[in-house]
């Protein structure tokens, strides 16, 4: 596993945050795809699919603002898609390049959609994992149960039985995937307790503008015009059936793919999820 970690400076109403970022793969690879976590999580869940894509790309993993090694913005009211986007135009500058192919996982996928709506987006496709158009209000409660609660552990093995109860919905992992999922999401603090690597007010705009219903994101996922790639987990209380399917009908008519046996959402840690992602990417 070889990766360099690197960080891009970025702006905010609130100043200047540093947003940090793993690279695989040859630096000068003209070939770019960009994969973004979700909500909670950090681009280190990437390690398998950035290891197994960077014989053929330059592989670049964000940590979001406020998760990971990234900083924490001074004001919390940031923390949400237009900041993420904002963010990710700046990492591409930084890059050099005109063009990238997009994985992003829930939140990931949603600045993926964002950015990919854009005239003259530099997205060449997209792949949208477990999230669509719509987010229904009962993921929306689920998430609203942990996001921000900020828990902390006294041992790391309490951190991974946490970390393996929250995120059961990822499916049948093995003890050394729960491992590294928790290893590189939670540090151990100065009174040496055991936290996640995020900043708990990432919570602040989600409760702030919670409603008591469906998110209806139709207008911007019709305006994306690249080859898209909509993927999800067979088990998703985010992603519905009958969401899912219209994915593949409307705006950029995207290819469908399933996974079965996981929820929300798939993490590609085995060939069998990567491969799907893989011969996407590489069709053209």
């Amino acid at each position: 596993m070889k990766f360099k970690q690197q960080t891009v400076q970025c702006l905010s109403p609130s100043g200047l945050h540093r947003m940090a970022y793993t690279e695989w793969g040859d630096h000068h690879n003209p070939r770019l795809l960009v994969c973004v976590h979700g909500l909670t999580r950090n681009g280190r869940d990437f390690d398998a699919l950035a290891e197994a894509m960077s014989g053929h790309y330059r592989v670049i993993c964000p940590d979001v603002v406020g998760r990971g090694r990234s900083s924490r913005l001074r004001d919390p009211a940031g923390y949400a898609v237009p900041q993420y986007v904002a963010d990710m135009v700046t990492l591409i500058a930084r890059l050099g390049v005109e063009r990238v192919d997009w994985v992003g996982t829930s939140m990931g996928g949603l600045i993926g959609m964002a950015l990919a709506a854009q005239d003259g987006t530099p997205v060449n496709r997209l792949v949208l994992n477990d999230v669509g158009p719509v987010i229904t209000v009962e993921a929306l409660r689920r998430i609203a149960t942990y996001v921000g609660t900020d828990p902390t552990w006294n041992t790391f093995a309490e951190a991974l039985a946490y970390v393996k109860a929250v995120s059961a919905p990822f499916g049948a992992l093995s003890e050394a995937q729960w491992w590294q999922l928790t290893e590189t999401s939670v540090a151990q603090r100065t009174d040496g307790r055991w936290g996640f690597l995020y900043d708990p007010q990432i919570a602040t705009p989600f409760k702030a503008t919670f409603a008591d219903q469906d998110i209806d994101l139709w207008p911007m996922y019709e305006r994306i015009a690249c080859p898209t790639l909509a993927i999800r987990g067979a088990e998703s209380d985010l992603l519905t059936p009958a969401t899912w399917q219209q994915m593949g009908e409307r705006g950029p008519r995207a290819q469908l793919a399933e996974i079965p046996g996981v929820g929300h959402a798939p993490m590609f840690l085995d060939d069998t999820q990567i491969s799907v992602v893989r011969d996407f990417l590489l069709a053209a």
